[in-house]
């Protein structure tokens, strides 16, 4: 069995396929031997109902594959030189991948070093983060996450920065992500952040050579929330002047309220609070696409 519902493997029918073709085959054949038409004839009717039960299945597995989206996450473990540790923020992966995985979209992770990721704001009472969690399918999807070189563009429909204060320390400095978000965003894919995740796309540069967010409106975690959380002085820039700094139009809502941005094919969101509503943006971001596409 492969995938999420259990749909049988395409590889595994195939090698059943072929194997039952090839041991009908040499069975008839020393049938062939003693001028047995009758063999001859049920041999190529075999022949013919496998050639047609590969091409099912060959397009069963193509037509019932879910479309995807990328979620990046951060590898980065330590905030500064503060010795404390942070990561990827859970509640940012959770509630946008219960309201994405629920619009039938299937999710893969990335993060720059691959393999198992850090993880923050580790809160099992809240129960999106639970479902998250105890889900053995997408848990052991997160711990192997992806690197850059074992992306393939061209599958997703859109990419998705999580935050989490790592963010801040890995994902504007790294060029493999950011070339991979550049040619989902112009396949007509969305490209979409939340909180710290912004970070991610302030080294994306489309192939006029300018950056993606110049010119639309963007927010992600302001100035304000980050004096609040007293790390103004430990990140490495403040992601509200860098966004301002690039050409983004900037815009926020009050510390801790869900505030969320829609530009087109750009979605952003401000703060843990607007995890939930990037993925509903994302999720009519897509749908919007979808009807321009048609």
């Amino acid at each position: 069995m492969n995938g999420r519902n259990g749909k049988v493997n395409f590889n595994f029918v195939m090698w059943v396929t072929v194997n039952y073709y090839m041991k009908s085959r040499n069975l008839f054949q020393q049938k062939e031997n003693k001028n047995d038409m009758k063999a001859k004839q049920l041999f190529r009717q075999i022949g013919i109902c496998s050639v047609l039960l590969t091409l099912m299945v060959t397009h069963s597995f193509a037509t019932n594959r879910k479309p995807k989206i990328l979620f990046v996450v951060t590898s980065h473990d330590t905030k500064g030189n503060t010795g404390e540790k942070t990561g990827y923020y859970l509640g940012e992966v959770s509630h946008p991948w219960e309201v994405l995985t629920a619009a039938g979209y299937e999710i893969d992770f990335l993060s720059p070093q691959g393999g198992n990721p850090p993880v923050d704001g580790f809160d099992l009472n809240d129960p999106v983060n639970k479902k998250f969690w105890k889900d053995k399918y997408y848990h052991n999807k997160i711990i192997h996450s992806l690197k850059p070189s074992e992306v393939k563009p061209e599958e997703y429909k859109a990419i998705f920065y999580a935050g989490g204060h790592g963010a801040m320390w890995d994902l504007p400095f790294d060029s493999a992500i950011a070339k991979i978000a550049g040619e989902i965003y112009e396949a007509n894919g969305v490209v979409a952040a939340v909180c710290h995740g912004p970070a991610g796309l302030t080294n994306i540069k489309l192939s006029t050579g300018e950056y993606l967010i110049k010119g639309k409106n963007v927010n992600g975690f302001s100035n304000e929330e980050e004096e609040l959380v007293k790390l103004s002085n430990v990140v490495p820039f403040l992601l509200e002047d860098r966004l301002k700094e690039i050409g983004g139009i900037y815009e926020k809502s009050e510390p801790w309220q869900s505030h969320v941005t829609v530009d087109g094919r750009l979605v952003t969101g401000q703060n843990p609070q607007s995890a939930k509503a990037v993925g509903m943006a994302i999720v009519k971001a897509l749908d919007e696409q979808g009807k321009v596409s048609r």
